[in-house]
């Protein structure tokens, strides 16, 4: 390797990556995913290409169609990946190729950031670590790094499994009625779901009718007691998918080990996590520490680059329950190869939320926390106080979610007949955005649990994620303004 051909290549790559972070629009055009395909499926050159000649390719063709979720007006989903030690974390762990299957030869200390990383997660979330010099193995730590949270959710139901029948992983899946898991209905993650099939023991999912997108702790005493031999764990969700909700995880554990002290209770904190940072927060997830894994998404609330996930586990000892053996890892005390279902070769990608971590601090994390929380709160008044605006969740953390009425409609007044103009305009509304490319909401189906709208029916709303720090309440105003344009436009093409 020619050092300084390599450092200049790295260089420009480096530039043409800050550039595109730190540009105001989106996208720098848009196509069709047709004339995407066509412009970038072609064959192989037979001949070498010349480095900056494929660096010129991916400037001019592909860099200009990517998405910047660190533009102030990409405000509907994830998070801006644009820390600045976040992202040197990210390219030292590419330079320096540490593979965390093993430690003694693969990843010396690499395996302990990982540790460390974890460590940090378990005491924010309030579950008890063991002293330093009690971690003598893979087995102590209580948790692993995944690449995200469907991995992490898989790897807790696989636990779950092994609690309710022990020795599985082994024998197999013999009746997979035993293996049901309960969810809050239309919350429930599509992982949990997905995770059951994947672990062979088929779709087996209980759903519980909600309440204000949190569960109707009446209606899961009565599905647990009914479904007593089934149901083999309870998910919670500490800030679900779509309006970031927090429900009482106190009172859900305390329900659920009064009828049942067997079943796995699991907490998939993705969003949630956001409030272990801070005390103004933290009541949100109390009784957290109390359930038995924990599902994290750093790539989702800390600006850390895709992708950072991490499953903790209240006691690590359970982690022996899904070890594997094979020849090919080294059986050390601290190879995280041996824990790592569906996992063997697995980048260092605890170094960017190590580095991210350790330069904020308590207080710096408490600060980002406290910003997005304050930002969505600004962004909820806003909306209520718009006369076609009308908002569906009461924020919890970093989500709102709302939808824009139709003329002559008004909230209150609304029959199935209204709703359906209003999700059509809606649904408008986002494939116009979609299309246009200048500001970005995200959409999703869900149930009007608050009664906004028209209660309990399905409505097609937009959401706003105050996840961006460089977006500003001027941002705010303009996507307003924006929408009123938008809808103006699309009022008159239907009319």
């Amino acid at each position: 390797m020619n050092i300084s051909e390599t450092s200049n290549l790295l260089h420009r790559a480096l530039d043409l990556g800050l550039e595109f972070k730190t540009r105001p629009a989106i996208f720098g055009r848009r196509e069709s995913a047709e004339a995407i395909r066509d412009l970038l499926l072609t064959d192989l050159p037979t001949a070498p290409t010349d480095a900056d000649a494929v660096l010129d390719d991916f400037h001019e063709r592909i860099l200009p169609l990517c998405k910047n979720e660190a533009s102030p007006r990409f405000l509907g989903f994830g998070d801006t990946g644009d820390d600045p030690l976040a992202l040197a974390g990210s390219l030292l762990a590419t330079l320096t190729q540490q593979n965390l299957i093993n430690q003694s030869f693969d990843s010396p200390s690499a395996t302990f950031i990982d540790i460390a990383v974890l460590r940090w997660l378990r005491d924010f979330l309030g579950y008890r670590n063991p002293a330093v010099g009690e971690v003598r193995t893979v087995w102590d730590v209580g948790g692993m790094i995944t690449p995200g949270g469907t991995t992490s959710n898989t790897v807790a139901m696989l636990l779950a499994r092994e609690a309710k029948a022990p020795g599985t992983m082994q024998s197999g899946v013999s009746d997979p009625g035993r293996f049901a898991i309960v969810v809050p209905e239309g919350i429930g993650h599509y992982s949990v779901r997905a995770a059951l099939t994947w672990i062979g023991c088929g779709a087996q999912i209980i759903e519980v009718p909600t309440a204000g997108f949190r569960y109707d702790r009446a209606e899961l005493a009565r599905a647990l007691r009914r479904h007593r031999d089934r149901a083999m764990a309870v998910v919670a969700y500490a800030g679900d998918s779509r309006t970031q909700t927090v429900d009482d995880l106190r009172a859900i554990h305390d329900l659920v080990r009064a009828i049942d002290p067997t079943i796995w209770l699991h907490a998939d904190a993705c969003w949630g996590l956001l409030a272990a940072f801070t005390p103004t927060l933290r009541g949100k997830i109390d009784g957290i520490a109390d359930f038995d894994s924990i599902t994290v998404d750093p790539h989702k609330i800390l600006a850390v680059p895709y992708s950072s996930s991490a499953l903790l586990v209240r006691d690590p000892a359970v982690i022996r329950s899904i070890s594997t053996y094979s020849d090919l890892i080294m059986q050390e005390d601290f190879a995280f190869g041996q824990i790592t279902p569906f996992l063997g070769t697995r980048e260092w990608t605890s170094l960017k939320l190590w580095m991210m971590v350790r330069g904020r601090g308590r207080d710096g994390l408490a600060q980002l926390a406290e910003r997005r929380c304050e930002s969505a709160r600004r962004f909820a008044e806003l909306v209520d106080a718009h006369p076609r605006l009308v908002r569906l969740n009461d924020p919890d953390l970093s989500a709102v979610v709302f939808a824009h009425l139709p003329i002559g409609i008004e909230a209150g007044q609304v029959d199935r007949r209204a709703l359906d103009r209003i999700n059509d305009l809606n649904l408008a509304i986002h494939a116009r955005m979609l299309s246009e490319g200048r500001w970005h909401l995200h959409q999703f189906t869900m149930r009007d649990d608050l009664g906004r709208l028209y209660g309990g029916a399905t409505v097609h709303p937009l959401r706003f994620m105050a996840g961006n720090p460089a977006t500003t309440e001027t941002h705010m105003h303009e996507l307003l303004t924006y929408l009123t344009v938008l809808v103006r436009e699309i009022e008159g093409d239907d009319a």
